[in-house]
């Protein structure tokens, strides 16, 4: 089954905050980038423990009404609407852009002192490891270790065509992206 997801602009989503009734909100980052910024009233499920049952419990969410979802750039939040969608919502509606085009758009944004790295950062900093390390050590101990780069490579890449990242589960997973309030 195809799920075509909606999306808003941030300053489409702000136009809406502001009226009486306000939207459902849901930030799927990990608690360390939330803590580090977020939009103001979001309610915070990450993706990895997305629980939809969970989720309608939230005060102001309903499976017969919008939830906005958002993310650091959007694709956890298609990947969470699709999953959602399937549990029964039935209108999910991805942030297009996601909390970096919230900023991007010069809108307000709570900062905290989140005290981590962006789970961005945190993918490009271990994956630049293992392509050094491939690299340096294809060279001094075995030129077999050159494949430890190439794998990383053959990684990004199907990241990057799929929106699939499994670096980015793993490290979201760690414990350090687990601190944190919501």
């Amino acid at each position: 089954m195809v799920i075509f997801m909606k999306t808003i602009t941030p300053a489409e989503l702000h136009r809406l905050r502001s009226e009486k009734n306000p939207p459902f909100l849901l930030d799927v980052r990990t608690p360390v980038e939330h803590a580090h910024t977020h939009v103001s009233g979001v309610f915070l499920m990450p993706l990895d423990r997305l629980d939809a049952a969970e989720l309608e419990k939230a005060e102001g969410c309903s499976k017969d009404q919008p939830v906005y979802i958002l993310c650091q750039s959007g694709r956890r939040a298609t990947a969470a609407a699709e999953k959602l969608t399937r549990a029964g919502f039935h209108e999910c509606i991805v942030v297009k852009g996601g909390t970096s085009a919230w900023i991007d758009a010069g809108l307000p944004i709570n900062k905290g002192n989140g005290g981590g790295l962006p789970l961005e950062r945190q993918i490009q900093i271990v994956i630049g490891i293992f392509v050094l390390s491939g690299v340096l050590l294809s060279q001094f101990v075995n030129p077999v270790f050159i494949w430890v780069s190439g794998f990383m490579g053959a990684g990004l890449i199907y990241a990057g065509l799929s929106g699939n990242c499994g670096m980015g589960v793993l490290l979201s997973k760690m414990p350090w992206n687990q601190r944190g309030t919501a």
